[in-house]
């Protein structure tokens, strides 16, 4: 478990969901009658972000209000029973918001409010701001649904004291002035509240650079972005302006997408301030998980991890038009094969070859190629998966599916510093040869093939 800890203020929310099925419509009314089966309640607002960062293994706190009644109980009985430390949540004369989802089957119905937007004291900011001054966090996420718990001045109070102490301060924006989180680390605005906010219509990304140089210079933040749904997030560090893309996932359900992805920034760059490329690419696949979910879900430490591999693996895999910039001034070490059954004979050939330069590019032929090179019955595995099993060796760079019977293309296009094959090549001609600065031939491992382990297999 991550061994520092983050504090979340904000508005304070509790989800609720009705269950049924439809199979009528109101003899009162032209509206459908639902058949209510179950309830549930779940983390809302503020409280979704903590339940996030829960789900990355994080020490949390909240603060922030809730009223005197049954939901504001039912609200911290669930904080408490995640491990959430409540000790900073006050009670006032406000209902606890709650926010009720009529569902039929998957399909959401109608939405209903229980709220009062109200600011809260002077009183109890003073009471909020005492507190936060004895805690001991490392960050602060101010989850702002323009509820009443954070006022401009308060907001600006906050920011002023985690900046003094090192603290970093995230926020999740609300509204048309952005001014109110004039001086934080960063922002998490969408692409229609960055919009409205800036007054830029964002459209593509000449005025998205135009809106985060807006936010850099008003809000003076360390680090401007908005998130871009499908597109993912766009920011700037140091005046550059990047993208972090998102990861395709079919969409289930956005609730809760924009807390996943504060949540996710706020770890990562708790790791590394410095590090906003490393904290928005986590984030991508945190709410690619959670849209994929339904209701305001979280994504687990371990799922983020897993599809982060695979995203790392497939990233590996590239066309020569692709390939050709990621390896700019780099030793470049080029080898081709069928790899049909990955065997110890090719990973050891393969760990060999990297040693002899900076990049270890390999050419795959393609299924077409191996048909026509090894006959009907091959290959045994697909091109894809052949691809993402090399691209899964820690030693491969990058892999290249080529359709050719020869890689003669892609040696032209690579013009590769180091030319590898196996010994068998030995007193014959390497394909390229003329075109690579040296070639290296290797000896395979005695007796391991994948026509042996066919054969094996057919005896």
């Amino acid at each position: 478990m991550q061994t520092k800890s983050i504090l979340v203020i904000g508005d304070l929310m509790l989800d609720s969901y009705i269950f049924g099925s439809v199979d009528k419509i109101s003899p009162e009314a032209p509206v459908p009658v639902l058949l209510a089966k179950d309830k549930s309640f779940s983390l809302g607002g503020a409280c979704n972000v903590a339940n996030n960062l829960v789900a990355l293994k994080t020490k949390v706190k909240i603060c922030g209000v809730i009223g005197h009644d049954e939901n504001g109980k039912k609200l911290l009985d669930i904080l408490e029973s995640k491990g959430i430390n409540t000790d900073l949540v006050f009670k006032d004369e406000r209902p606890t918001t709650l926010k009720c989802r009529i569902v039929a089957k998957t399909h959401q119905m109608l939405r209903f409010d229980e709220e009062k937007i109200l600011p809260i004291s002077k009183e109890l900011e003073d009471k909020i701001l005492d507190a936060l001054k004895l805690e001991k966090v490392d960050c602060v996420i101010l989850s702002d649904y323009a509820k009443g718990v954070l006022s401009k001045s308060f907001a600006q109070a906050i920011i002023s004291f985690c900046n003094a102490h090192n603290i970093l301060i995230v926020c999740d924006p609300k509204g048309k002035d952005f001014t109110k989180y004039l001086g934080a680390t960063l922002i998490t605005p969408n692409i229609k509240e960055a919009s409205f906010a800036t007054d830029i219509d964002i459209k593509d990304d000449e005025s998205l650079k135009k809106a985060l140089n807006y936010m850099k210079d008003v809000c003076k933040l360390k680090y401007p972005l908005i998130t871009l749904s499908e597109d993912g997030i766009g920011y700037m560090k140091d005046g550059i302006f990047a993208k972090s893309r998102a990861k395709a996932q079919e969409v289930y359900d956005v609730s809760g997408a924009g807390d996943s992805a504060i949540a996710a920034i706020a770890f990562k760059l708790i790791e590394d301030r410095e590090d906003i490329k490393q904290a928005c690419d986590f984030a991508n696949i945190a709410a690619a998980i959670v849209v994929g979910k339904f209701g305001s879900a979280v994504a687990s430490l371990e799922e983020i991890e897993n599809a982060l591999s695979r995203s790392i693996v497939s990233h590996k895999i590239l066309d020569i038009n692709s390939l050709k910039y990621r390896i700019l001034g780099k030793k470049i070490v080029f080898t081709n094969g069928c790899f049909d059954i990955l065997h110890v004979g090719h990973a050891s050939y393969l760990q060999k070859a990297k040693t002899l330069g900076d990049v270890l590019v390999v050419g795959l032929n393609s299924d077409a190629s191996v048909k026509r090179l090894k006959g009907k019955a091959r290959p045994i595995n697909s091109e894809y998966d052949r691809a993402y099993l090399l691209a899964s060796l820690s030693c491969v760079d990058f892999v290249v599916v080529f359709d050719e019977d020869t890689p003669l293309k892609l040696i032209e296009a690579l013009h590769p510093d180091v030319l590898v094959k196996g010994a068998d090549y030995e007193g014959k001609e390497v394909v390229g040869s003329n075109i690579a600065k040296e070639v290296v031939l290797l000896e395979f491992i005695k007796d391991k093939s994948t026509t042996n382990i066919i054969n094996k297999i057919k005896g």
